[in-house]
């Protein structure tokens, strides 16, 4: 695995190296987008939960970093780190190839990752991914968002996120098969267009083993959580 996560490390930062050059008419552009920093509130523990992308490139080839984690109780429950090159396909369509890393819970794992992301029609944000792991192990993940603009100010999104596993690893409990599916509907008020506080729901719901293994350690396979955050991008 670690040959490959090298030759990877070359493959993403090959293409930084040649961002200086190039004609003013294509330049360097970058965006860091936080699009979920915020507080979810049930009967349980209310985590602090983030999500951001951002990327550095060029019209055709940007180098992407994404992350999201959980905290709880002051103590790092979830994270996960990629790191993508992607490269445009077609009119609003990218196809990315990286690395990804689970840095929570752990043991740690590491992936290949290969993806599509793009604006599929009626505007919907779409970003598909299959992982492929040691040990045999591969994942696939969908994630779906649409923004409906209610008024100037005020935006709805509904999003939902879905992840498959080949095979079960009971170190991080997670089973085969679709592991679990979560959805939210957030309304923001967009002070500006760069800074955007919202209040919404999001449902989470674990299946299979993954249910089994999460109810063996006494944690919900169940949860509806009231949020509150802001949604930044510079």
């Amino acid at each position: 695995m670690k040959k490959y996560i090298s030759l990877l490390i070359l493959i993403l930062i090959s293409p930084a190296f040649s961002l200086a050059g190039g004609m003013d008419d294509d330049p360097v552009l970058t965006m860091l987008t936080v699009d979920q920093l915020e507080i979810r509130t049930s009967n349980g523990n209310s985590p602090l939960v983030w999500e951001a992308e951002g990327w550095i490139g060029k019209d055709l080839h940007k180098l992407w970093i994404k992350t999201d984690g959980e905290y709880v109780d002051g103590n790092l429950d979830e994270m996960e780190l990629q790191a993508l090159y992607s490269r445009a396909v077609a009119p609003f369509w990218d196809l990315q190839l990286g690395w990804r890393r689970d840095i929570r819970p752990t043991p740690q794992r590491d992936w290949l990752a290969f993806g599509l992301k793009g604006l599929a029609p009626y505007h919907f944000d779409i970003d598909a991914a299959l992982f492929i792991g040691t040990n045999s192990r591969s994942a696939m993940r969908l994630q779906a968002e649409y923004e409906m603009m209610l008024t100037q100010k005020l935006v709805l999104v509904p999003d939902m996120e879905l992840n498959l596993y080949a095979k079960s690893d009971a170190d991080t409990g997670t089973g085969s098969g679709l592991t679990d599916i979560t959805a939210g509907l957030r309304l923001r008020y967009e002070v500006r267009r760069e800074f955007a506080p919202y209040i919404g729901v999001n449902w989470s719901r674990r299946f299979g083993q993954t249910a089994d293994f999460a109810r063996a350690e006494g944690t919900s396979i169940d949860d509806t959580q009231f949020v509150s955050g802001v949604r930044v991008w510079f």
